[in-house]
């Protein structure tokens, strides 16, 4: 229940002064505004894609501020989690998953944006919604991901099917699909954005009447004293439609299962014509593929009743602490003039598709949203509805509808009973308790917190080796008790984790790809909180300039390691993040790859894995000195 989370908050706050004396400040900076003479600013990322291009963009742009970049979590209960801590919020925060109904509790802790410059250069319209009751603004919105329906064109053109203009088009072009053995709409069910987005995308017309965006103001604006539950106009029609609508597109028994590997998969093969996602993937697609892949909206009885889903890519928050010391918080507005500028969103997105909320930044329109533009100019723009509590009370009853356990009516009163008592089963469960603490701030030999959690993953797996590449930790690790979301968040998330056997000349070759630049300049750290972190070795860098780095030594409890021996080794982290173009641009050597197993544990994601691991630890393991940084000679 959120008025229970909310005293407990405050509790964990007043506890949280006795719990933390073995864990380090967090915000990436130690305290300290200055660091060599450069004032040091703390970027929390809510994931790994804003590293792609804005983080070496902002550090070429800024070279006298020290930037540290921690790749966070999409929730605003990350951010509560830090406050319970007693820990500070970092100097500037951003998350995709954003209410103001969440981000209450972090108010006091954040800043007012309101009388800034660059909340000036904002369509008012889409300011407003982000506005408290006292007129203050905290979050400034980026750039919008555009997610409704996707269409492979070409696949119509060749059974010469119509693309829908309204929601019986749409109907009739699935039962067109559906004869002809293809299926004609699908998505990836088993998460909490596709029912989120697709129950409230079947219903838009409603939520966007005056009876529904009323209910989204009381909603937003809900106090502990006074939770505000569905209504009873709006909502019943929106479990209606959404009831027509899983029928409409055929859910079948185990659909509620599908993620999004086969659903692209399937996609892109011709085998569905349609599927719900993001006009960033349907250019993508478009391109790698070469099909024509489309973003149609979300379809109403007539076009006019048709609207395009769109989010923020995140919501973007400043410390008050920044407050505190002019100079710093004249280099942070600087730095969110620069990110909310053209280029700076640019950077942001990445070469992804996106709409701008900004007055005069004009973001090229995308090649997948030419049969949806109409709507866009025409502002048929809907922003989802994301409190933490509605994504994940969407799930469980979409999955219950889907299922046939649940028709409109009793989904809409489960639905009504969960929002105004929710309880987040993975935070309430104590896993353990933790008796050290050790902070995420990269020092002397790396970060203890990633240490500790690389140890813990090798030592309850039995392997030699373990090595951590991409971000991997996302947060400090406290002494006190852990829930398991809490000591999920340890580890930052998509992660994959990899076991194979390699001689010690290919561990060096591990170690030199996961460090070196390369010859055509590609470099997969260009800043020290990205690199490799070691358990059962440690490894010696030179830094031949800022951001660049030459693999030294390797040892295995102080001695040279052996390049003939064969070792056990455990690989966590992002493949894409080190090999697609977009971000460092460097390969794993395909000799050294073939040898990986696929997963460490069949079906089990990095974050399950890490639950195993302390099932078996029961702590977070003492971190050990894992990499020494040597000047350039």
């Amino acid at each position: 229940m959120r008025k229970k989370r909310m005293r407990s908050l405050l509790l964990c706050v007043i506890m949280a002064a006795t719990m933390l004396s073995g864990c380090g400040n967090q915000n990436g900076s130690n305290g300290k505004t200055e660091k060599d003479g450069k004032i040091s600013i703390s970027m929390y990322m809510w994931d790994r894609s804003m590293f792609k291009e804005l983080t070496p963009w902002l550090e070429k742009k800024f070279p006298d501020i020290d930037f540290t970049f921690i790749q966070s979590y999409n929730t605003m209960e990350y951010y509560k989690d830090l406050l319970a801590r007693g820990e500070e919020i970092p100097d500037v925060i951003t998350c995709r998953r954003f209410s103001l109904n969440d981000a209450v509790p972090l108010a006091d802790h954040l800043m007012d944006l309101s009388q800034t410059e660059v909340a000036g250069t904002f369509y008012s319209s889409y300011l407003e919604v982000n506005r408290e009751d006292s007129g203050a603004i905290r979050w400034l919105p980026m750039c919008a991901e555009v997610d409704s329906i996707m269409a492979n064109k070409d696949l119509f053109d060749q059974y010469n099917i119509p693309l829908p203009t309204n929601y019986s088009e749409f109907v009739e072009a699935i039962d067109a699909f559906e004869e002809l053995g293809i299926k004609g709409f699908q998505t990836d069910w088993d998460y909490d954005y596709s029912c989120l987005e697709t129950m409230q995308g079947c219903a838009i017309p409603e939520l966007m009447s005056l009876e529904g965006t009323q209910w989204r103001m009381d909603y937003e604006s809900e106090t502990d004293d006074h939770q505000v539950g569905l209504d009873d106009t709006v909502w019943p029609k929106v479990f209606e439609k959404y009831e027509k609508f899983l029928k409409d597109v055929r859910i079948q028994p185990g659909d509620e299962e599908l993620r999004f590997s086969p659903v692209t998969e399937a996609y892109r093969n011709g085998q569905t014509a349609m599927i719900r996602n993001t006009a960033a993937l349907s250019d993508n697609i478009s391109k790698e593929d070469g099909l024509n892949s489309v973003i149609l909206p979300y379809f109403g009885e007539t076009s006019e009743d048709n609207w395009i889903l769109t989010y923020p890519m995140c919501q973007v928050a400043v410390s008050s602490k920044v407050e505190e010391d002019e100079e710093k918080k004249k280099a942070v507005m600087e730095i969110l003039q620069a990110v909310f500028s053209e280029e700076g969103q640019k950077a942001v997105a990445a070469g992804t598709s996106v709409l701008s909320y900004n007055k005069e930044v004009n973001i090229s329109s995308s090649p997948a949203l030419k049969y949806s533009q109409e709507y866009i100019d025409s502002n048929h723009l809907y922003m989802r509805l994301a409190s933490t509590e509605i994504f994940a009370v969407s799930r469980d009853v979409g999955h219950k509808m889907m299922t046939g356990e649940y028709d409109a009516q009793s989904a809409y009163e489960a639905f009504n009973a969960q929002i105004t008592d929710y309880v987040d089963p993975e935070a309430e469960e104590i896993l353990f308790t933790q008796k050290n603490g050790y902070s995420n701030d990269f020092g002397e030999h790396g970060s203890a917190a990633a240490s500790s959690m690389m140890n813990t993953l090798r030592a309850a797996f039995d392997d030699q080796i373990a090595v951590g590449y991409s971000p991997v930790a996302s947060t400090s690790i406290y002494s006190g008790t852990y829930t398991l979301q809490q000591a999920k968040w340890v580890l930052t998330a998509r992660n994959a984790i990899y076991r194979g056997e390699y001689t010690g000349e290919e561990v060096r070759r591990i170690m030199e790809w996961l460090v070196n630049v390369k010859e055509d300049g590609s470099n997969p750290i260009y800043h020290r909180n990205l690199m490799p972190v070691t358990s059962g070795m440690e490894y010696t860098v030179t830094e031949t300039e800022r951001g660049k780095f030459t693999l030294e030594d390797i040892t295995m409890d102080g001695k040279s390691l052996d390049d003939n021996a064969t070792y056990t080794m455990l690989l966590v982290g992002a493949d894409t993040f080190l090999e697609h173009e977009t971000f460092c641009n460097c390969p794993m050597p395909d000799d050294l790859k073939s040898k990986r197993e696929d997963y460490l544990v069949s079906d089990f994601s990095s974050q399950e894995c890490m639950e195993e691991a302390l099932a078996k630890t029961k702590q977070f393991l003492e971190p050990t000195e894992y990499v020494t940084i040597l000047p350039a000679k």
